[in-house]
């Protein structure tokens, strides 16, 4: 029966990922058994859990289960970040995978990519660690003054070592380093300006980040996505991975690095990044809510 033409019950929830303790990571709603919800519906679902992305569930022809993901704002977001990661996480804990009492790989359908996912039980918690594409490298900025301007800071706070560049490892993003963390926390992007800039690029949105020393193990970031109505988000896999390779390719680091993000939102996060060469994002979660969706 069309769920457009009846009243449905679809189990939903929310999960906090890259989280060690509720309330803290990048909160992701996620509902179930999506596969008779329209497109438009998804977007207005979306746009009632009113988090900064919500998950769709659904049976795949190609892989163990098809997942697709919008913004409040209604923009749908590929890759494999927090949206992925929380839905097998959510899968997991809800009993829907079967035991996970050892490392168990499963495949993914988002988009276009079929993606592994690997889920490892640590110390009665479940790790998901995910594949993401090959790097790809985007636009150099040499100017850095209008950057500047549309993040709200001032010249000598842009490092240009390595060049803020667009990469991408699933989703386009433009990585900027600034001189320590408290100029990341100090940026004030104006939405107009920064949306210009990355149109300018290609970029969707942008990751700011500040470097420990000069081989350095751990990045303080933030990130703004006005691109999909995501002004400031608390922890982005498709950020995170690409910084990695591209600080990589740069040779200042190598294996692997652990990027705080989401501090400044009081939403703590930590994400776990290994370049394997492709990176690897890996986090845990914590389910904070379970229940129904009635449409």
């Amino acid at each position: 029966m069309s769920l457009q033409s009846s009243t449905a019950t679809l189990r939903a929830g929310l999960i906090d990922v890259f989280a060690d303790s509720s309330l803290s990571g990048n909160p992701l709603a996620v509902v179930e058994d999506a596969d008779e919800l329209s497109e438009a519906q998804m977007r207005r679902i979306a746009g009632e859990f009113n988090q900064a992305e919500t998950t769709f569930i659904m049976r795949s022809r190609q892989a163990d289960r098809k997942l697709r993901s919008f913004t409040a704002a209604g923009a749908e977001v590929g890759g494999a970040g927090h949206n992925a990661l929380g839905a097998w996480l959510w899968l997991a804990q809800e009993g829907k995978l079967g035991a996970i009492d050892a490392s168990r790989v499963f495949r993914q359908e988002i988009g276009r990519e079929i993606l592994p996912i690997e889920l490892r039980p640590v110390d009665g918690r479940i790790f998901g660690h995910m594949k993401q594409s090959a790097l790809t490298l985007g636009t150099k900025i040499a100017e850095v003054a209008p950057l500047a301007a549309a993040l709200g800071l001032a010249l000598e706070d842009i490092l240009t070592e390595p060049a803020p560049r667009v990469a991408d490892t699933g989703v386009a993003h433009l990585l900027v380093r600034l001189a320590d963390v408290a100029a990341v926390d100090r940026a004030e992007p104006a939405s107009k300006g920064l949306l210009k800039l990355l149109a300018t690029v290609s970029a969707e949105g942008c990751y700011i980040y500040a470097l420990e020393g000069n081989a350095p193990h751990r990045a303080y970031a933030r990130f703004f996505n006005p691109t999909v109505g995501l002004w400031e988000d608390a922890a982005t896999g498709t950020a995170a991975g690409p910084l990695a390779a591209y600080l990589a390719y740069e040779r200042l680091i190598a294996g692997s690095i652990e990027v705080e993000q989401g501090t400044k939102m009081g939403r703590r996060s930590i994400l776990h990044v290994n370049l394997t060469p492709e990176p690897e994002i890996s986090g845990a979660g914590v389910v904070v809510m379970r229940g129904s969706l009635s449409i």
